[in-house]
């Protein structure tokens, strides 16, 4: 795997023209340009306050702040497992006709919604600071957090990036899994509001990890838990170690199959 990831490193120039590539053709026309990658999930958050803050009660303060510290890693995760299980796919003429390892398209996809999640924290910030909750000293964490989901995302994609080339069902799949998986991590809701008898569940889930160490650095202005993070990259590691080996077991049929 280190070999791999070392002659990804080759190909760095490539994978920041492909991020450039899909930036220009999603922000192509658009006078907002990168600020819809806010205003979507803004969007979202107004639908979700009045539903849980208004008309369920939630009750939990700066409720919008709070639902904005989750949605906006969630959307980064979301969007990049969605588009790049598709990737390969989608670039299939390079796959087939250029010498290039297939693994950098996934990468790309996670890459560009990595650059969205960039543009969109000062955003995030200064709302926060408008709505009162202010910014505190953990932000310092954010970067290894950041690393930490850029990891076990790739892990994920180069598995269904990889599956998907052979088995086109999974491109149907894998957005119903992201939507049953969003409502499953507390992203609209606090984890104290979880039932007891369902915590195991919770504790299953590394996306709830991730978004809780998301809510305690922006929202709470607290140190996250520490420990948990480290099982969380952990097991990141260890799905990119898999993703590496299903990617590398699949990728000789990817002419002959696309």
């Amino acid at each position: 795997m280190m070999t791999e990831l070392a002659q990804l490193w080759k190909f760095r120039e490539v994978i920041q023209v492909l991020i450039g590539r899909d930036l220009r053709a999603r922000y192509r026309g658009a006078a907002l340009g990168f600020l819809w990658s806010v205003l979507n999930p803004l969007a979202f958050m107004l639908v979700y306050v009045l539903l849980f803050s208004v008309y369920m009660r939630i009750e939990v303060d700066h409720y919008a702040a709070f639902l904005l510290c989750g949605m906006l890693p969630w959307t980064w995760f979301a969007g990049s497992l969605n588009e790049a299980s598709r990737s390969i796919l989608d670039n299939r003429a390079l796959v087939k006709k250029v010498a290039l390892p297939s693994e950098i398209f996934p990468l790309a996809t996670i890459g560009s919604g990595l650059v969205h999640f960039v543009l969109s924290l000062p955003v995030l910030l200064l709302l926060l600071l408008v709505l009162g909750v202010g910014i505190g000293w953990p932000l310092v964490l954010l970067p290894g957090v950041l690393l930490v989901q850029f990891v076990f995302t790739y892990g994920v994609t180069l598995i269904t990036s990889a599956v998907a080339v052979r088995f086109r069902d999974l491109l149907q799949i894998v957005p119903n899994l992201l939507t049953l998986w969003f409502f499953l991590t507390p992203v609209l809701y606090p984890a104290t509001m979880v039932p007891a008898g369902f915590r195991p569940l919770l504790e299953l889930n590394p996306m709830a990890w991730l978004i809780a160490t998301y809510q305690d650095i922006l929202f709470y202005q607290r140190p996250p838990d520490l420990l948990r993070l480290g099982v969380v990259g952990l097991l990141a590691v260890v799905l990119l170690a898999a993703g590496h080996a299903v990617f590398r077991a699949r990728r000789e049929w990817f002419a002959e199959e696309l």
